[in-house]
C-alpha cells in the first residue's frame, strides 16, 4: 500500500504540473491541476531516456486511463508501424521534418 498512500499524498500536497520520477526509467507521474469541475488528478507521463540517461523527446505521452494504455499497446505492437518507420528513415534519411499535415491519410 505504500505506492496507494505516496500517491495520495501527491494528489493532496504536491504542485500543479509537478512531476514525480518512479524506479522505471522513462515513466514519471504529473500531478494535473483542477480544470472547471474536474478535480485535481494523475497522469502517467512516458518519454524514454537515451543512452546519455536524459529524456528522448521534449514531452512525452501522457496516459490518463487504462482504456488509453491499452489503446497505445495495440498501436505500438502493429508490425505496419515497424515497416511505416523504416521506409520514413530510408525516404528521410533520419527522423522527418516538421512539416504542416496534408489532410489526406496515408495508407499502411
Amino acid at each position: 500500500m505504500e505506492l496507494v498512500e505516496s500517491l495520495k499524498e501527491f494528489i493532496e500536497e504536491g504542485q500543479d504540473w509537478e512531476r514525480k520520477n518512479t524506479s522505471v526509467k522513462g515513466v514519471s507521474i504529473i500531478r494535473l491541476p483542477q480544470y472547471k469541475n474536474r478535480p485535481a488528478s494523475l497522469a502517467i507521463d512516458i518519454n524514454p531516456v537515451g543512452e546519455t540517461g536524459l529524456p528522448m523527446k521534449k514531452k512525452g505521452i501522457m496516459i490518463m486511463s487504462a482504456g488509453e494504455l491499452q489503446a497505445f499497446r495495440e498501436v505500438f505492437k502493429n508490425e505496419k508501424l515497424d515497416n511505416l518507420m523504416k521506409v520514413l528513415e530510408d525516404v528521410t534519411g533520419k527522423k522527418p521534418a516538421g512539416k504542416a499535415a496534408k489532410p489526406d491519410v496515408v495508407q499502411i
